[in-house]
């Protein structure tokens, strides 16, 4: 690894927090998939898997707060880019043998640079809001395993989580 790949990207020479200047980035097509898991009892999952929720559909509700989460990212963490996002997906399943809801955010976009942290702060909005919708029920919900497991384009090309 050179010297170059050790720096922090968002800390200049002096060791000050830095917005990184993208204006001389090429614009290319970048997309980027976050997933994360809500652990859940048994009664949550029944419950939602028989549209029982005394709120409501919480899919359809975190969906919503998950798009909204993305689009509103550089809002959230301080040096993120304010991006154009041109999609954002965020999807939901249920997989009751392991307790748990996975939630995962896709999100996409022309431009200089990547979606990795739209994709994050949808799926972690997502499972904010189903675990809001669902504390009645299981106060000792919790999440985990949030995480980027692909990105597409920019420098580094097509990466998966390993």
């Amino acid at each position: 690894m050179t010297t170059s790949e050790n720096k922090f990207s968002h800390i200049d020479a002096g060791g000050q927090a830095n917005m990184v200047d993208v204006s001389d980035k090429s614009e290319t097509k970048r997309e980027a998939v976050a997933e994360g898991f809500l652990y859940v009892n048994d009664s949550v999952i029944k419950q939602i898997s028989e549209a029982k929720i005394a709120k409501g559909d919480v899919f359809a509700v975190a969906r919503v707060a998950g798009i909204q989460g993305a689009k509103r990212c550089s809002d959230l963490i301080p040096l993120c880019h304010p991006l154009a996002l041109s999609k954002v997906d965020v999807d939901f399943e249920i997989q009751a043998s392991q307790q748990r809801i996975r939630a995962s955010c896709y999100c996409k976009l022309s431009g200089k640079t990547g979606v990795e942290m739209e994709a994050l702060t949808g799926v972690n909005v997502a499972l904010l809001t189903l675990f809001d919708m669902c504390k009645a029920i299981d106060p000792a919900m919790y999440m985990n395993g949030v995480r980027v497991v692909e990105k597409k384009g920019g420098k580094t090309g097509h990466w998966t989580y390993p």
